[in-house]
């Protein structure tokens, strides 16, 4: 049984960052672009196969998320703050390969806090009857916000910057 892509999915995370556009960085523009990841065999070798805005998946479909950034103005824009939440229904998987290298921060608490991976959080056990805290590290799956800060982008320029998530 198919599983039509949430329209919610995407129209979320196209509306964060119009809307980050809009407040934030208004001389910049933000296009977001989901794509199906499917492994295809052409002449034998098993090659990626990119499907811009599909329209149904199915639960455990990867999707490669990107967002482009472009500076519209005439002069360079420095400590750029560019926010994704990872989409309801699925779970954050890796980065996108092949794009700009702008370190990313991730959040686990909805886009309050961020960190560089590895995230650690605190957990409370019992150990022998004891309750204890630990400190332990959390699972890319429990990301729920990435944000890169692009140090500089430069007039009239571009980069492209995204991850990879997979459907519940």
């Amino acid at each position: 049984m198919k599983r039509p892509l949430l329209t919610a999915l995407v129209l979320v995370a196209a509306g964060v960052a119009a809307a980050q556009t809009a407040q934030t960085v208004s001389p910049v523009t933000l296009n977001l672009t989901m794509s199906l990841v499917r492994n295809v065999t052409v002449g034998g070798k098993v090659t990626e196969q990119l499907t811009p805005n599909p329209g149904n998946v199915l639960p455990g479909a990867v999707l490669s998320q990107v967002v482009t950034a472009r500076n519209t103005t005439t002069k360079s824009i420095v400590n750029l703050p560019i926010m994704l939440p990872v989409p309801k229904n699925t779970v954050y998987l890796a980065p996108e390969q092949g794009l700009d290298t702008t370190r990313a921060e991730y959040s686990i608490d909805g886009g309050k806090t961020f960190a560089a991976a590895p995230l650690k959080k605190t957990v409370t056990v019992t150990e022998n009857g004891k309750t204890v805290q630990r400190e332990v590290e959390v699972k890319p799956s429990e990301y729920t916000t990435v944000r890169w800060t692009v140090r500089e982008l430069p007039a009239n320029q571009t980069l492209k910057l995204g991850y990879r998530v997979q459907v519940k």
